[in-house]
């Protein structure tokens, strides 16, 4: 643990969930591959369509509609959407194949454990303070079994626009009924969490992973989700 800056007296933690609480990339890629596999028994006609196709219907939503990126299960549906369309689906059955293919993606998406790491450390700091989890993502706190540590979930998208916005920060503070500077956020991003928390008046812990810079100074740096227990 490095202490760049003093760390204010604070009443409450929001984390970050992918790549805080667990490592996320294996999980994208198995949903990716999930919903690879419902498009081709969905369209065995079209064969196995190359992820990168998927990705510029996206590209391209989002240079039409800037705002779609802020919720990336939207986001993700509506390329799905695009993409049928592309290919030449009629809407009706566009729309429907694009729900089954979203669906496989979104079930497979939080098919996975987290680190019983994760759940020691957020049992224990839910017994002294209320806790926000705060997320760019779609993971399914239910289905991982950490929603019950905290008193809100805020999602990108449904709650406000991406971090490093500052809606989800300032969204957790009216919550809580607290001040910026009395809420501690937890994250692994330097851009969306450690900016995004600083720039709302917040305070921040920076979880640095292997080969990541910044030049943007948090409270304090960790290098393990554990070493947040010496703020116990």
């Amino acid at each position: 643990m490095h202490c760049y800056k003093a760390l204010q007296p604070f009443t409450a933690l929001s984390f970050d969930l992918d790549d805080t609480l667990y490592h996320n990339d294996v999980v994208i890629e198995q949903a990716e591959l999930a919903m690879q596999h419902r498009l081709l028994q969905l369209l065995p006609q079209f064969g196995a369509i190359e992820p990168g196709f998927w990705w510029q219907q996206r590209k391209a939503l989002a240079a039409e509609q800037p705002e779609v990126r802020h919720d990336v299960s939207r986001w993700r549906l509506l390329g799905l959407e695009r993409g049928l369309y592309q290919l030449g689906l009629p809407q009706c059955e566009a729309d429907e194949i694009a729900e089954l293919a979203f669906h496989a993606f979104y079930q497979q998406r939080s098919n996975f454990e987290v680190p019983q790491s994760s759940h020691q450390l957020l049992a224990a700091f839910a017994e002294k303070y209320p806790l926000v989890s705060m997320t760019n993502g779609n993971a399914d706190l239910h289905r991982l079994g950490i929603a019950r540590y905290f008193q809100h979930n805020l999602r990108a998208g449904p709650d406000g626009r991406m971090k490093p916005f500052p809606d989800l920060f300032r969204k957790a503070c009216q919550l809580l009924t607290i001040q910026p500077s009395q809420l501690l956020h937890i994250g692994d991003n330097a851009k969306a969490d450690v900016s995004g928390a600083l720039n709302a008046g917040c305070q921040a812990v920076w979880l640095q992973h292997p080969g990541q810079q910044t030049g943007i100074l948090p409270q304090i740096r960790i290098s393990t989700l554990d070493q947040l227990q010496l703020l116990l």
